[in-house]
């Protein structure tokens, strides 16, 4: 299993929008992948509505952890996404 810790960059955190686009993503990834804030309860990264539930703001940490063949990539483009301000653009 492969994880990683990342900050998130936007905003106003993973409001729906930005939820919908990581909730996504993840789904697309086509492998399973988890988030959890600090050291919360980790959810499924593909369900919007579990990611929207950890109240996630700029600034906070999550852990992503993900399994299978190409979790390392697949936890890099994750990762991308939460660094990303999607309420500036």
């Amino acid at each position: 299993m492969a994880t990683r810790t990342v900050r998130i960059g936007s905003s106003h955190g993973l409001h729906a929008r930005p939820a919908k686009l990581f909730a996504q993503a993840a789904k697309d990834a086509g492998t399973p992948v988890t988030i959890a804030k600090g050291d919360g309860k980790p959810v499924n990264a593909a369900s919007i509505l579990g990611v929207i539930a950890l109240g996630i703001d700029q600034g906070d940490e999550v852990t992503l952890a993900a399994e299978g063949d190409g979790a390392e990539g697949v936890l890099d483009s994750l990762e991308q996404l939460l660094l990303t301000d999607h309420d500036a653009e």
